[in-house]
């Protein structure tokens, strides 16, 4: 594909998994802007809310180590496996919970075990948007986090949108913390 200024860009595939419980709140809504804007530079996306999946809690049963994406466990993470190896791009949207991600984001990073030994996310861009009551100044302790995780996953931390939103929705009235998120993706 050919950019506005006639340079060669790659078509991403962009993955949003949404751990917020709320459809339509002010994670999905964020998400929303970062995914629109990016398909107006023809990038591709898929979005999947963790609340529609049943994702058992990791029992350190050590199966996965051996890089395979098998687990003793018997849930929906299969299928989660299958969109995350298909994405070139992946953004996870929670909103902050005791200054972390949601229990159900909780659970799907627990499960991303597999892919140290596999390596398969090696060098893919990860960014985050989360939504949270006190701001961005609540965000660091999962920030933190997710930037260990990511590095020992192999991912790039491509970046964040951290909001300060809390009531379902408000964001939408928020133009700056909008434009936020529509730039989020603005390196790929």
């Amino acid at each position: 594909m050919i950019n506005g200024s006639g340079a060669s860009i790659r078509v991403m595939k962009i993955l949003a998994l949404i751990g917020s419980p709320r459809k339509k709140g002010n994670t999905d809504l964020l998400v929303d802007a970062a995914l629109a804007e990016a398909a107006k530079h023809g990038h591709k996306w898929e979005k999947l809310y963790l609340y529609d999946y049943e994702i058992k809690p990791c029992v350190d049963c050590r199966v996965c180590k051996k890089g395979e994406l098998v687990c003793v466990l018997k849930d929906d993470m299969p299928k989660l496996y299958k969109a995350i190896d298909a994405a070139d791009v992946l953004i996870l949207g929670t909103p902050i919970y005791w200054y972390g991600p949601t229990a159900k984001m909780k659970l799907l990073i627990d499960r991303l075990r597999p892919y140290v030994a596999n390596r398969k996310l090696e060098g893919k861009k990860a960014y985050l948007v989360a939504p949270s009551e006190e701001g961005p100044s609540a965000c660091g302790p999962l920030v933190d986090g997710l930037k260990m995780s990511y590095k020992y996953l192999g991912l790039v931390y491509g970046g964040e949108a951290l909001i300060t939103a809390n009531e379902k929705g408000e964001v939408a009235g928020m133009p700056a913390e909008m434009e936020k998120a529509r730039r989020l993706l603005d390196d790929l």
